[in-house]
């Protein structure tokens, strides 16, 4: 009897198999790896995109409503710090009186559901918003019945309140202004020509330059996105 002699693979075939497969597997390994940070670099994108949104949507819809009077009562203008119920020695600039690079404080009669009581003595008619450089945050001072308020993270947090920081705002890096402001012929009112033309602005633009925490791929650095609007205050126009 006979015996058919098997026919298997040599040691150098194996090696040579393994080698090839050890390289696919690198192939998808790296594949599914750099398909995971581009989904999570997405993902991370949309979420500061979500909270940019909105963030520029009320800070548009509350500007825009700087010097709402429907009462129209005179000396309605208050200094906007301390009690918030001192009034202001510059009522020219009516429901603006603070217009800054960096900061913007905004009045409204709002009181009794939108129609005015003729004074600025009720939660939220008083607004400040300010670019916190050193933490680079965009905080928010509120008026309450009897105070001005105190500042409180906006947008882009800090770090030390253990809230998610989606974003933080970096104007200060890439020397944009967060506010700019605008003459009725469209012209940018400089800063040298600012608070003395307060009454003249008719247009704000609000610029948020925002780096998230997401790295870009193929930059290796973190993802910087800008962000703007424009805000017509009609109010503003109104003497």
């Amino acid at each position: 009897m006979s015996m058919k002699k098997g026919k298997g693979f040599t040691l150098v075939e194996l090696m040579i198999a393994m080698a090839v497969g050890l390289v696919i597997l690198s192939g998808i390994y790296i594949a599914v790896n750099t398909t995971q940070k581009h989904s999570v670099a997405i993902e991370r994108k949309v979420v500061a995109q979500q909270d940019v949104k909105p963030a520029l949507d009320i800070m548009a819809l509350e500007i825009g409503m700087a010097s709402y009077n429907p009462s129209a009562v005179t000396g309605i203008w208050v200094i906007p710090t301390g009690d918030c119920r001192t009034p202001s020695v510059n009522q020219v600039y009516r429901g603006i009186q603070e217009a800054t690079a960096n900061s913007i404080a905004i009045e409204m009669d709002i009181a009794t559901g939108g129609d005015g009581d003729g004074a600025l003595d009720d939660a939220n008619e008083v607004i400040r918003y300010t670019y916190e450089i050193a933490d680079q945050y965009i905080s928010r001072t509120s008026s309450t019945a009897t105070a001005c308020g105190t500042a409180q993270p906006f947008f882009g947090d800090t770090v030390a309140s253990g809230m998610p920081r989606t974003g933080k705002i970096i104007n200060n890096t890439l020397g944009i202004p967060v506010f700019r402001y605008y003459d009725s012929s469209g012209a940018e009112i400089a800063a040298g020509g600012l608070p003395a033309n307060i009454p003249n602005i008719r247009r704000i633009d609000i610029v948020l330059a925002v780096e998230t925490e997401s790295m870009d791929a193929k930059k290796n650095e973190p993802r910087k996105i800008i962000y703007s609007t424009s805000v017509i205050p009609r109010n503003h126009a109104i003497q």
